[in-house]
Protein backbone atom coordinates (compact mmCIF):
# COMPACT_ATOMS: atom_id res chain seq x y z
CA UNK A 1 0.00 0.00 0.00
CA UNK A 2 1.47 3.06 -0.75
CA UNK A 3 1.89 6.05 1.76
CA UNK A 4 -0.37 8.23 2.47
CA UNK A 5 0.04 12.04 3.54
CA UNK A 6 -2.24 13.40 5.95
CA UNK A 7 -1.42 17.66 6.03
CA UNK A 8 -2.30 19.48 9.57
CA UNK A 9 -2.70 23.06 8.73
CA UNK A 10 -2.22 24.81 12.12
CA UNK A 11 -0.75 23.87 15.52
CA UNK A 12 -2.82 25.00 18.05
CA UNK A 13 -5.01 22.58 20.46
CA UNK A 14 -6.87 20.84 17.56
CA UNK A 15 -3.76 20.99 15.38
CA UNK A 16 -1.85 19.45 18.52
CA UNK A 17 -4.06 17.02 19.44
CA UNK A 18 -4.78 15.22 15.97
CA UNK A 19 -0.67 15.04 15.12
CA UNK A 20 -0.20 13.14 18.71
CA UNK A 21 -3.57 10.80 18.51
CA UNK A 22 -2.65 10.06 14.79
CA UNK A 23 1.50 9.86 15.67
CA UNK A 24 0.65 7.56 18.58
CA UNK A 25 -1.75 4.61 16.49
CA UNK A 26 -0.16 5.20 12.94
CA UNK A 27 1.25 2.55 10.72
CA UNK A 28 4.25 2.93 8.28
CA UNK A 29 1.77 4.05 5.43
CA UNK A 30 1.06 7.27 7.24
CA UNK A 31 3.28 10.26 6.48
CA UNK A 32 1.80 13.05 9.11
CA UNK A 33 3.32 16.57 8.13
CA UNK A 34 2.43 19.35 10.47
CA UNK A 35 2.53 23.13 9.41
CA UNK A 36 2.42 26.28 11.71
CA UNK A 37 3.08 29.82 11.28
CA UNK A 38 5.24 29.88 14.26
CA UNK A 39 7.80 27.62 15.60
CA UNK A 40 6.05 27.25 18.85
CA UNK A 41 2.35 26.43 20.51
CA UNK A 42 0.44 29.27 22.64
CA UNK A 43 -1.08 27.83 25.99
CA UNK A 44 -3.64 30.55 25.25
CA UNK A 45 -5.49 30.35 28.59
CA UNK A 46 -2.63 31.27 30.56
CA UNK A 47 -2.23 34.74 28.74
CA UNK A 48 -3.57 36.92 30.91
CA UNK A 49 -0.79 35.71 33.64
CA UNK A 50 1.98 37.28 30.74
CA UNK A 51 0.37 40.40 30.92
CA UNK A 52 0.33 40.46 34.92
CA UNK A 53 4.32 40.02 35.30
CA UNK A 54 4.92 36.11 34.73
CA UNK A 55 7.01 34.52 32.61
CA UNK A 56 5.92 33.80 28.90
CA UNK A 57 7.44 30.28 29.45
CA UNK A 58 4.11 29.02 30.58
CA UNK A 59 2.50 29.86 27.30
CA UNK A 60 5.09 29.75 24.76
CA UNK A 61 6.35 26.10 24.26
CA UNK A 62 8.82 25.08 21.39
CA UNK A 63 6.73 22.55 18.91
CA UNK A 64 9.56 20.60 18.72
CA UNK A 65 9.50 19.83 22.08
CA UNK A 66 5.95 18.92 21.78
CA UNK A 67 7.10 16.46 18.75
CA UNK A 68 10.34 14.88 20.30
CA UNK A 69 10.76 11.55 19.39
CA UNK A 70 7.85 11.30 17.35
CA UNK A 71 7.56 10.77 14.08
CA UNK A 72 5.94 14.24 12.48
CA UNK A 73 7.27 15.88 10.12
CA UNK A 74 6.94 19.70 11.33
CA UNK A 75 7.43 22.82 8.87
CA UNK A 76 7.19 26.23 10.16
CA UNK A 77 5.47 28.35 6.76
CA UNK A 78 2.48 30.22 6.74
CA UNK A 79 0.17 29.13 4.25
CA UNK A 80 -1.08 31.08 1.05
CA UNK A 81 -3.64 28.88 -0.44
CA UNK A 82 -4.90 25.30 -0.30
CA UNK A 83 -6.13 23.79 -3.83
CA UNK A 84 -8.59 20.62 -2.70
CA UNK A 85 -9.47 20.04 -6.07
CA UNK A 86 -5.47 19.57 -6.50
CA UNK A 87 -4.72 18.33 -2.90
CA UNK A 88 -2.20 20.71 -2.61
CA UNK A 89 -0.97 23.84 0.23
CA UNK A 90 1.14 26.37 -0.91
CA UNK A 91 3.54 28.45 1.48
CA UNK A 92 4.99 31.75 2.05
CA UNK A 93 8.02 30.96 -0.20
CA UNK A 94 6.34 29.00 -2.86
CA UNK A 95 7.19 25.51 -1.20
CA UNK A 96 4.09 22.96 -2.05
CA UNK A 97 2.61 20.39 0.23
CA UNK A 98 0.79 17.28 -0.82
CA UNK A 99 -2.10 15.89 0.99
CA UNK A 100 -3.71 12.97 0.63
CA UNK A 101 -6.51 14.03 4.25
CA UNK A 102 -6.16 17.82 4.90
CA UNK A 103 -6.80 18.72 8.46
CA UNK A 104 -7.74 22.29 8.91
CA UNK A 105 -6.94 23.66 12.53
CA UNK A 106 -5.80 27.14 11.63
CA UNK A 107 -7.87 28.38 14.32
CA UNK A 108 -9.06 32.05 14.81
CA UNK A 109 -8.27 35.56 14.43
CA UNK A 110 -9.33 38.79 16.07
CA UNK A 111 -12.61 40.49 14.60
CA UNK A 112 -13.42 44.14 14.70
CA UNK A 113 -16.45 44.08 13.07
CA UNK A 114 -16.05 47.48 11.49
CA UNK A 115 -15.53 49.78 14.78
CA UNK A 116 -13.98 53.25 13.80
CA UNK A 117 -10.44 53.07 15.30
CA UNK A 118 -10.35 50.08 17.20
CA UNK A 119 -7.90 48.07 15.11
CA UNK A 120 -5.44 51.02 14.89
CA UNK A 121 -5.82 52.11 18.77
CA UNK A 122 -6.59 48.89 20.89
CA UNK A 123 -4.67 46.27 21.64
CA UNK A 124 -5.35 43.02 20.95
CA UNK A 125 -5.23 39.57 23.41
CA UNK A 126 -5.06 36.52 21.34
CA UNK A 127 -1.19 35.94 21.02
CA UNK A 128 2.14 36.35 23.15
CA UNK A 129 3.30 38.90 20.97
CA UNK A 130 0.03 41.05 21.77
CA UNK A 131 0.23 39.93 25.68
CA UNK A 132 3.87 41.14 26.07
CA UNK A 133 3.21 44.65 24.01
CA UNK A 134 0.42 45.01 26.10
CA UNK A 135 2.71 44.41 29.58
CA UNK A 136 5.12 47.25 28.41
CA UNK A 137 2.83 49.25 27.51
CA UNK A 138 1.49 49.09 31.38
CA UNK A 139 4.90 49.45 33.10
CA UNK A 140 5.74 52.71 30.70
CA UNK A 141 1.62 54.06 31.65
CA UNK A 142 2.87 54.16 35.63
CA UNK A 143 6.57 55.22 34.69
CA UNK A 144 4.47 58.18 32.83
CA UNK A 145 2.07 59.16 35.33
CA UNK A 146 5.08 59.05 38.10
CA UNK A 147 6.26 62.17 35.72
CA UNK A 148 3.32 63.80 35.03
CA UNK A 149 2.11 67.01 37.08
CA UNK A 150 -1.56 67.39 35.52
CA UNK A 151 -4.17 65.59 37.86
CA UNK A 152 -6.65 64.91 35.29
CA UNK A 153 -3.25 63.29 32.62
CA UNK A 154 -2.74 60.86 35.56
CA UNK A 155 -6.12 59.62 35.97
CA UNK A 156 -6.24 59.05 32.43
CA UNK A 157 -3.01 57.17 31.61
CA UNK A 158 -4.04 55.20 34.84
CA UNK A 159 -7.62 54.40 33.21
CA UNK A 160 -7.92 50.71 31.88
CA UNK A 161 -10.60 49.39 29.63
CA UNK A 162 -11.45 45.70 28.79
CA UNK A 163 -14.21 44.99 26.07
CA UNK A 164 -15.43 42.08 26.71
CA UNK A 165 -17.04 40.17 29.32
CA UNK A 166 -16.33 36.97 27.92
CA UNK A 167 -13.87 34.66 29.62
CA UNK A 168 -10.64 35.98 28.51
CA UNK A 169 -11.90 39.91 29.59
CA UNK A 170 -13.27 38.70 33.13
CA UNK A 171 -9.82 36.87 33.77
CA UNK A 172 -8.02 39.79 32.61
CA UNK A 173 -9.84 42.43 34.51
CA UNK A 174 -9.46 40.76 37.60
CA UNK A 175 -6.30 40.24 37.27
CA UNK A 176 -5.78 44.07 36.14
CA UNK A 177 -6.65 44.83 39.83
CA UNK A 178 -4.23 43.22 42.03
CA UNK A 179 -1.16 43.66 39.41
CA UNK A 180 -2.00 47.69 38.63
CA UNK A 181 -1.66 47.92 42.21
CA UNK A 182 1.49 46.62 42.70
CA UNK A 183 2.90 48.27 39.73
CA UNK A 184 1.55 51.40 41.36
CA UNK A 185 3.37 51.19 44.90
CA UNK A 186 6.69 50.22 42.76
CA UNK A 187 6.45 53.80 40.52
CA UNK A 188 5.14 55.38 43.47
CA UNK A 189 1.73 56.14 42.10
CA UNK A 190 -1.29 56.45 44.19
CA UNK A 191 -3.21 53.39 43.69
CA UNK A 192 -6.34 55.58 44.60
CA UNK A 193 -5.46 56.93 40.41
CA UNK A 194 -6.50 53.82 39.07
CA UNK A 195 -9.53 52.59 37.12
CA UNK A 196 -10.51 49.06 35.63
CA UNK A 197 -13.22 49.19 33.70
CA UNK A 198 -15.26 45.95 32.03
CA UNK A 199 -17.00 46.41 28.90
CA UNK A 200 -20.34 43.53 27.60
CA UNK A 201 -22.69 44.35 25.03
CA UNK A 202 -25.20 41.76 26.45
CA UNK A 203 -27.03 41.80 29.50
CA UNK A 204 -24.85 40.50 31.77
CA UNK A 205 -21.08 39.08 31.66
CA UNK A 206 -20.44 35.74 30.76
CA UNK A 207 -23.46 35.32 28.84
CA UNK A 208 -22.46 31.73 27.58
CA UNK A 209 -23.03 30.66 31.31
CA UNK A 210 -26.14 30.27 33.77
CA UNK A 211 -26.70 33.49 35.32
CA UNK A 212 -26.37 32.42 38.66
CA UNK A 213 -22.73 32.10 37.72
CA UNK A 214 -22.72 35.32 35.71
CA UNK A 215 -23.35 37.33 39.40
CA UNK A 216 -21.06 35.60 41.17
CA UNK A 217 -18.95 36.56 39.31
CA UNK A 218 -19.60 40.22 38.31
CA UNK A 219 -19.96 40.25 42.32
CA UNK A 220 -16.08 39.09 42.95
CA UNK A 221 -14.74 41.47 40.22
CA UNK A 222 -16.54 44.62 41.89
CA UNK A 223 -15.24 43.52 45.04
CA UNK A 224 -11.50 43.50 43.26
CA UNK A 225 -12.41 47.13 42.53
CA UNK A 226 -13.29 46.10 38.56
CA UNK A 227 -16.59 48.66 37.07
CA UNK A 228 -18.95 46.79 34.93
CA UNK A 229 -20.98 47.84 32.59
CA UNK A 230 -23.62 45.46 30.96
CA UNK A 231 -25.55 46.21 27.79
CA UNK A 232 -23.02 48.19 26.33
CA UNK A 233 -21.37 48.03 22.58
CA UNK A 234 -18.24 49.71 21.67
CA UNK A 235 -19.33 52.30 19.13
CA UNK A 236 -16.08 53.97 18.28
CA UNK A 237 -12.30 54.83 19.42
CA UNK A 238 -9.98 57.52 19.23
CA UNK A 239 -6.03 57.64 20.52
CA UNK A 240 -7.36 58.55 24.02
CA UNK A 241 -10.84 58.09 23.98
CA UNK A 242 -13.41 55.29 23.92
CA UNK A 243 -17.17 55.23 22.75
CA UNK A 244 -19.82 53.24 23.89
CA UNK A 245 -23.18 53.59 24.31
CA UNK A 246 -24.25 56.45 26.19
CA UNK A 247 -21.03 56.78 27.53
CA UNK A 248 -17.08 58.07 26.23
CA UNK A 249 -14.60 57.46 28.44
CA UNK A 250 -10.84 59.30 28.28
CA UNK A 251 -8.18 56.54 28.32
CA UNK A 252 -4.98 55.41 26.95
CA UNK A 253 -5.86 51.48 27.12
CA UNK A 254 -8.51 50.02 25.39
CA UNK A 255 -7.95 45.92 25.33
CA UNK A 256 -10.13 43.91 23.17
CA UNK A 257 -11.26 40.48 23.78
CA UNK A 258 -14.83 40.43 22.30
CA UNK A 259 -14.62 39.33 19.07
CA UNK A 260 -13.16 36.68 17.33
CA UNK A 261 -13.52 35.17 13.36
CA UNK A 262 -11.83 31.90 11.84
CA UNK A 263 -8.18 32.42 10.07
CA UNK A 264 -9.19 34.51 7.25
CA UNK A 265 -7.31 31.60 5.30
CA UNK A 266 -10.48 29.54 4.39
CA UNK A 267 -12.75 32.61 2.82
CA UNK A 268 -9.73 31.94 0.16
CA UNK A 269 -10.15 28.16 -0.27
CA UNK A 270 -12.75 27.39 -3.79
CA UNK A 271 -15.14 25.17 -2.64
CA UNK A 272 -15.39 25.78 1.07
CA UNK A 273 -19.43 26.36 2.20
CA UNK A 274 -19.79 28.60 5.03
CA UNK A 275 -22.11 29.12 7.93
CA UNK A 276 -22.88 32.91 9.17
CA UNK A 277 -19.86 33.12 11.33
CA UNK A 278 -17.70 32.73 8.33
CA UNK A 279 -17.30 28.97 9.90
CA UNK A 280 -16.84 25.95 7.35
CA UNK A 281 -19.56 23.49 7.44
CA UNK A 282 -18.97 20.03 8.61
CA UNK A 283 -20.78 17.07 8.63
CA UNK A 284 -20.79 14.33 11.94
CA UNK A 285 -17.76 13.31 11.33
CA UNK A 286 -16.01 17.17 10.67
CA UNK A 287 -15.72 16.41 7.08
CA UNK A 288 -16.28 19.74 4.98
CA UNK A 289 -19.22 20.04 3.09
CA UNK A 290 -18.54 18.24 -0.23
CA UNK A 291 -15.77 17.20 0.64
CA UNK A 292 -14.18 13.56 1.50
CA UNK A 293 -10.99 13.66 3.63
CA UNK A 294 -10.66 17.59 3.82
CA UNK A 295 -11.42 17.73 7.98
CA UNK A 296 -12.00 21.47 9.57
CA UNK A 297 -11.71 21.29 13.67
CA UNK A 298 -12.05 23.83 16.49
CA UNK A 299 -12.60 27.74 16.23
CA UNK A 300 -12.89 27.56 12.24
CA UNK A 301 -15.84 24.49 12.17
CA UNK A 302 -19.49 25.03 12.45
CA UNK A 303 -20.08 22.85 15.48
CA UNK A 304 -21.75 23.39 18.89
CA UNK A 305 -19.06 24.73 21.33
CA UNK A 306 -16.33 25.79 18.47
CA UNK A 307 -13.92 28.53 19.64
CA UNK A 308 -13.43 25.99 22.95
CA UNK A 309 -10.18 24.79 23.51
CA UNK A 310 -11.52 21.65 24.88
CA UNK A 311 -13.73 21.42 21.68
CA UNK A 312 -10.57 21.66 19.39
CA UNK A 313 -8.72 18.78 21.38
CA UNK A 314 -11.84 16.47 21.01
CA UNK A 315 -11.82 17.40 17.50
CA UNK A 316 -8.67 16.73 16.79
CA UNK A 317 -8.53 13.46 18.45
CA UNK A 318 -11.71 12.64 16.53
CA UNK A 319 -10.40 13.21 13.28
CA UNK A 320 -7.44 11.67 13.79
CA UNK A 321 -9.17 8.53 14.72
CA UNK A 322 -11.32 8.79 11.77
CA UNK A 323 -8.32 8.81 9.30
CA UNK A 324 -7.24 6.15 10.99
CA UNK A 325 -10.34 4.08 10.85
CA UNK A 326 -10.83 5.19 7.17
CA UNK A 327 -7.39 4.21 6.39
CA UNK A 328 -8.02 0.35 7.59
CA UNK A 329 -11.45 0.72 5.51
CA UNK A 330 -13.50 0.52 8.39
CA UNK A 331 -16.65 2.98 8.85
CA UNK A 332 -16.02 6.58 10.23
CA UNK A 333 -17.72 7.41 14.10
CA UNK A 334 -19.66 10.13 14.50
CA UNK A 335 -18.18 13.04 16.24
CA UNK A 336 -20.69 13.75 19.24
CA UNK A 337 -19.73 17.16 20.45
CA UNK A 338 -18.99 17.42 24.37
CA UNK A 339 -19.94 20.19 26.71
CA UNK A 340 -16.42 21.71 27.90
CA UNK A 341 -16.13 22.70 31.48
CA UNK A 342 -15.55 26.03 31.90
CA UNK A 343 -12.03 27.36 34.35
CA UNK A 344 -12.15 31.28 34.56
CA UNK A 345 -9.51 32.64 37.43
CA UNK A 346 -10.71 36.22 38.64
CA UNK A 347 -8.17 37.07 40.62
CA UNK A 348 -5.13 35.72 42.10
CA UNK A 349 -6.73 32.41 43.87
CA UNK A 350 -9.97 32.93 43.05
CA UNK A 351 -11.42 30.99 39.97
CA UNK A 352 -15.14 29.21 39.16
CA UNK A 353 -14.97 26.25 37.75
CA UNK A 354 -17.92 25.05 36.05
CA UNK A 355 -18.36 21.00 36.02
CA UNK A 356 -21.95 20.49 34.29
CA UNK A 357 -24.39 20.48 37.01
CA UNK A 358 -22.08 21.88 39.54
CA UNK A 359 -20.15 24.84 39.37
CA UNK A 360 -16.96 25.43 42.34
CA UNK A 361 -16.23 28.86 43.42
CA UNK A 362 -12.97 30.52 45.41
CA UNK A 363 -9.45 28.71 46.14
CA UNK A 364 -10.72 25.54 45.22
CA UNK A 365 -12.32 26.26 42.17
CA UNK A 366 -8.59 27.43 41.88
CA UNK A 367 -7.22 24.29 42.32
CA UNK A 368 -9.12 22.59 39.86
CA UNK A 369 -8.09 25.69 37.09
CA UNK A 370 -4.10 25.00 37.79
CA UNK A 371 -4.66 21.15 38.01
CA UNK A 372 -6.69 21.18 34.35
CA UNK A 373 -3.48 23.74 33.64
CA UNK A 374 -1.39 20.69 34.37
CA UNK A 375 -3.26 17.85 33.22
CA UNK A 376 -2.93 19.47 30.25
CA UNK A 377 1.17 20.25 29.83
CA UNK A 378 1.52 16.41 30.82
CA UNK A 379 -0.71 15.20 27.68
CA UNK A 380 1.99 17.08 25.75
CA UNK A 381 5.32 16.90 26.74
CA UNK A 382 7.51 14.61 28.92
CA UNK A 383 6.79 14.85 32.85
CA UNK A 384 10.03 16.90 33.56
CA UNK A 385 8.99 19.83 30.74
CA UNK A 386 5.55 19.79 31.75
CA UNK A 387 6.45 20.64 34.94
CA UNK A 388 9.15 23.16 34.24
CA UNK A 389 5.86 24.90 32.18
CA UNK A 390 3.43 24.44 34.96
CA UNK A 391 5.84 25.97 37.30
CA UNK A 392 7.09 29.03 34.83
CA UNK A 393 3.09 30.41 35.89
CA UNK A 394 4.47 31.11 39.04
CA UNK A 395 7.83 32.99 38.15
CA UNK A 396 8.36 36.44 37.97
CA UNK A 397 8.99 37.86 34.53
CA UNK A 398 9.02 42.10 34.50
CA UNK A 399 9.33 44.51 31.91
CA UNK A 400 11.16 47.27 33.47
CA UNK A 401 14.11 47.89 35.74
CA UNK A 402 11.80 49.29 38.80
CA UNK A 403 9.93 46.24 38.80
CA UNK A 404 12.14 43.63 39.05
CA UNK A 405 12.10 41.46 42.08
CA UNK A 406 15.58 41.83 44.32
CA UNK A 407 18.12 39.35 43.52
Amino acid sequence: MAQKRVLIAGAGFGGIAAALTLEKNKTRELKIVLVSAKPHFEYRPALYRVVTGKSPLEVCIPIREILEGREVEFIVDTLQDINLAQKTARGAWGANYAFDYLILALGSETAYFNISGLEEFSFGFKSITEALRLKRHLHKLFEDCSKEKNPDEKVCLLHFVVVGGGASGVELAGELSKYSRKLAREHGVGEELITIDLIEAAPRILPALAPKISEKAARHLRQLGVNIFTGRPMEAQKLEEIKVRGLSMKTETVIWTAGIKPNSLYQKIFGLAFDSKGRILVDEYLQAKNFKNIFALGDGASTPYSGMAQTAIHDGQSVAKNILRDLEGLPLIRCRPQKPYNFIPIGSGWALASLGRITLYGRVGWFFRRFADFRYFLSILPFKKAILAFRSGKTLCESCEICLPES
